[in-house]
C-alpha cells in the first residue's frame, strides 16, 4: 500500500492522523485542531497556494516520479502558446489573459440545465448525526458559493419528528430545515439535490418533496456509494433510539428488541447499536430486470413532477458502471455521479472501505471509455460527476480532465466538510453561549488559529469579501462554519484558475483530455492516457524537422 506524506514542510501543514490520497487523514475528526491542508485553506484561502515564509525560502517539488496508479500520478500538461475560452469581452491579448479571467462556471442537466459557480458539488450529507449537526455551515456556504449539496438517504426515515401515516410520511422536519436553510441565501445557481434509497421509496419521500418542496428540487437515485456495498448506517447509543428506528423498517444490529441484548446494553456490554439500510434490486435476477426496474422508477418519479433526476452509483464491477451509463443516457437524467472506492463520509466498516470496490481513478478512466463508446453509437452519454477520494484544486482539473467531456462536476464529501466543522469550533469558542447549537467541540483557540487573530474578521480571509457581497448586519446570521466554507472554495477556485491558465484554457468547459497525462505506464496503461514524454512527440519531431 502506497505510503502518503504526513507533512509538508513546504506549506507547513501537517496531518494527526494517517493521511490518505486525498491529504486528508484517514480518519477526520470535528474536533480536530489542525493543521492538513484542507483545514489550514479554511482559514487562509487562497495564501495556501504557495509555499509559506515567501523571502526566507526557495521551494522544491517532491513529486518528480510518482508510481502506482493514483489521481497523483498524473500530471497537468501545461502550454507554451495560445489562449482558448477567453470571454467575449476580452481579447487575447496577454493583458486579459490573466488567470483571474479564466471562467469556473459549469453547468448539468439534460433538457433544464442546472449552473454552478464552481464545477464542484458535495457527497451525500444524509442520516450521520455530522450531517445534522453541521448542516448549518455546509448548507449555507455551499449555497452563497453557488454549487450543489445533497440530502443523502434515511434523513427522513431517522427524524422522531416526522409523521407516518399509513406508511407515507406527512411530516418532515429535518428535510425541511434542510431545504430552508440551503435556499436561504440561494441565487439561481447550484441546487438541492434529495437522496432516495430503499425505505425512503417506501416511505414516500418522493411525493412529500414534490408536493411540499416543489420541483425545483432535484431527486437523485442510490445504487451505491464509494465506501462500501452495502447500506446506509450509521450508530446510535440509546436503546430507546434504537427501537424505535426498528419500528421505523430498519435493521438494526444487535437487535434492541432481544431480551439478552437488552441486558448487554443495561450492563454495558453492548453501548452501540448500528442502524442498516436495505440492498437495493434484490429481487432483480439479472441485469434486464434492473433496467425494467429503474426505467420504470424514473418514470414514476415524472410522473410525480420532478424535471431533474440524479443517480449516484458506487464502486461496483464494470457491469454495474455500464448499466449507469446506458440507463441514465436512456431515462435522460440530468447527473451520475461516479464514486469511487474507497472513502466515506458517514459510517462504513472499516475493512471494507479498504478491500471493497474498484478504486477511483480505475472507476473513472472505465466510466470515460464507456460514455465515449455509448456516444459514437449515437446516443447522449448523461452528465457525469467523480467521486472519490478529491480535495484539492488539481484534484479538480485532473477528474474533470479524465473524463472530458463529460464529466461537469467533482463531488468532494469529506473535504467540504472540514471548514463545517471548523468554523463551528471557532464560532463555540468566540460565542460560547452557541457552542452546543453549532456542534463546536473547542473551549479555547488553538495555537494554529489564535495566531492568526481573536475575531472572525482576523481569522478568516473570507470574511471581508463575504461582508461586501451580503452587508454587516446579515454577516451575524451566517454560521463561521459557511465563511470557512466559502474561503476554502475561494482557495479552490484561485487554484483552478491558475492550472487552467497554465493550460491556455479560459474556461473550465474548455479542459480536455489532453490536458493530462500518465506520469508512469501503468497508469497510462489504465487510463488510456499518454504518457508524459509520448504526449506531443509526434508533433514535436514534426517541429524539429521543420
Amino acid at each position: 500500500m502506497q505510503q502518503w506524506q504526513k507533512t509538508n514542510d513546504v506549506l507547513g501543514t501537517a496531518n494527526r492522523g494517517t493521511p490518505a490520497e486525498s491529504g486528508l487523514c484517514s480518519l477526520c475528526r470535528a474536533d480536530c485542531t489542525g493543521r492538513c491542508e484542507t483545514w489550514l485553506s479554511s482559514l487562509t484561502g487562497r495564501a495556501m497556494l504557495y509555499p509559506r515564509d515567501f523571502g526566507l525560502i526557495t521551494a522544491g517539488s517532491g513529486n518528480g516520479c510518482e508510481t502506482g496508479v493514483c489521481y497523483n500520478a498524473l500530471r497537468i500538461q501545461g502550454r507554451l502558446y495560445g489562449a482558448k475560452g477567453q470571454a467575449e469581452h476580452l481579447t487575447q491579448n496577454a493583458d486579459d489573459c490573466l488567470f483571474t479571467n479564466v471562467g469556473l462556471e459549469t453547468s448539468f442537466g439534460a433538457s433544464r440545465k442546472t449552473t454552478a459557480r464552481l464545477p464542484l458539488m458535495t457527497g451525500a450529507l444524509g442520516s450521520t448525526m455530522i450531517a445534522a449537526r453541521y448542516w448549518d455551515s455546509f448548507a449555507v456556504g455551499c449555497s452563497l458559493a453557488g454549487v450543489p449539496i445533497v440530502v443523502g438517504e434515511n434523513v427522513v426515515g431517522i427524524d422522531r419528528e416526522a409523521v407516518l401515516e399509513n406508511g407515507r410520511i406527512t411530516s418532515a422536519p429535518e428535510l425541511d430545515r434542510r431545504i430552508a436553510v440551503y435556499r436561504r441565501y440561494a441565487d439561481g445557481h447550484g441546487g438541492i439535490i434529495v437522496q432516495l434509497n430503499v425505505e425512503d421509496a417506501r416511505n414516500g419521500v418522493a411525493r412529500y418533496v414534490v408536493e411540499k418542496h416543489g420541483p425545483d428540487v432535484i431527486i437523485e437515485l442510490k445504487w451505491g456509494q464509494g465506501a462500501k456495498n452495502i447500506g446506509g448506517e450509521i450508530k446510535v447509543k440509546d436503546i430507546a433510539y434504537a427501537r424505535f428506528l426498528k419500528k421505523r423498517g430498519y435493521l438494526v444490529d444487535p437487535d434492541p428488541e432481544d431480551a439478552a441484548v437488552a441486558e448487554a446494553f443495561a450492563s454495558g456490554a453492548v453501548r452501540e447499536f448500528a442502524r442498516h439500510s436495505r440492498l437495493g434490486y434484490t429481487e432483480a435476477r439479472d441485469a434486464d430486470a434492473v433496467c425494467v426496474d429503474f426505467l420504470d422508477n424514473v418514470a414514476y418519479l415524472r410522473d410525480l413532477g420532478f424535471e431533474r433526476i440524479s443517480l449516484k452509483t458506487g464502486a461496483y464491477g464494470m457491469e454495474a458502471l455500464a448499466l449507469a451509463i446506458r440507463l441514465a443516457s436512456e431515462a435522460g437524467l440530468d447527473l451520475l455521479t461516479v464514486d469511487g472506492a474507497g472513502g466515506g463520509t458517514g459510517m462504513s466498516p472499516w475493512n471494507m472501505m479498504e478491500t471493497w470496490g474498484v478504486p477511483s481513478i480505475l472507476l473513472h478512466a472505465k466510466a470515460r471509455e464507456y460514455a465515449a463508446l455509448l456516444a459514437a453509437s449515437g446516443r447522449r452519454p448523461a452528465d457525469m460527476a467523480f467521486a472519490g477520494g478529491l480535495a484539492r484544486e488539481d484534484h479538480i482539473f485532473k477528474a474533470l480532465a479524465l473524463g472530458a467531456p463529460y464529466v461537469k462536476l467533482v463531488c468532494m464529501g469529506r473535504a467540504l466538510m472540514i471548514p463545517g466543522f471548523l468554523g463551528a469550533n471557532i464560532e463555540g469558542v468566540l460565542h460560547p453561549e452557541r457552542r452546543e447549537r453549532v456542534g463546536g467541540n473547542w473551549e479555547t483557540l488553538p495555537k494554529s488559529v489564535a495566531a492568526l487573530g481573536d475575531r472572525p474578521e482576523r481569522i478568516f480571509a473570507g470574511w471581508h469579501t463575504l461582508k461586501a457581497r451580503l452587508g454587516e448586519k446579515e454577516m451575524r446570521n451566517v454560521p463561521l462554519g459557511a465563511v470557512a466554507a466559502c474561503t476554502l472554495f475561494d482557495k479552490l477556485g484561485a487554484g483552478l484558475q491558475q492550472l487552467l491558465a497554465g493550460a491556455r484554457k479560459f474556461r473550465v468547459a474548455d479542459i480536455a483530455r489532453e490536458d493530462v497525462v500518465a506520469a508512469n505506464r501503468e497508469t497510462a496503461r489504465e487510463t488510456g492516457l499518454a504518457f508524459v514524454t509520448e504526449a506531443e512527440d509526434e508533433l514535436a519531431r514534426k517541429v524539429l524537422l521543420g
